[in-house]
């Protein structure tokens, strides 16, 4: 199931859900960032870039997309993970799923990967994914948004997604 194409248009994903750049400003936060549509290395694209900062107990940014209309879930639990083809500025990153049973905007199941500075393909399994701020176990059955997400470190953040789909196993 295809989420992102990086062709857009504009902040549209495949999903028919749009795209938001969202920082740690909405908790008091300095961080800042911005999405944008762009051809790199001969791929459409779609890419998050900013700077993340610490002052105020902030930390973060990320572009972040809901799965399913308001009020709904994805059901994924017929895939075993995400694939992404992405690439960047030799930094980690990371991928937040949430779910309709997380009460706290604070609460997601976290994997992290590492993006270089040409094109790579990584694969995200579910069994990849902790808890964070969560004694709920990983369950795809009932998504309701995901987050890449520069984090935790002070960074100029430069994430390119050409595609992001969710898919069985390789």
């Amino acid at each position: 199931m295809i989420l992102e194409r990086g062709d857009g248009p504009g902040v549209l994903a495949a999903n028919g859900q749009h795209w938001r750049c969202v920082s740690d400003q909405v908790m008091g936060g300095v961080s800042a960032g911005q999405l944008e549509r762009c051809r790199i290395a001969g791929e459409a694209a779609l890419r998050l870039t900013g700077s993340v900062r610490l002052e105020n107990n902030g930390g973060f940014i990320q572009m972040a997309l809901d799965l399913a209309a308001p009020g709904a879930v994805l059901d994924a639990s017929g895939y075993d993970g995400l694939r992404l083809r992405v690439r960047g500025n030799h930094a980690p990153y990371n991928l937040h799923l949430r779910s309709a049973d997380m009460s706290a905007v604070w609460q997601s199941w976290r994997a992290s990967f590492k993006v270089e500075a040409q094109w790579q393909d990584i694969f995200l399994r579910f069994a990849d994914f902790e808890p964070h701020r969560t004694q709920l176990a990983v369950n795809p059955a009932r998504l309701t948004r995901l987050g890449l997400v520069a984090i935790g470190r002070e960074m100029e953040a430069d994430l390119a997604l050409a595609q992001l789909e969710f898919v069985t196993a390789p």
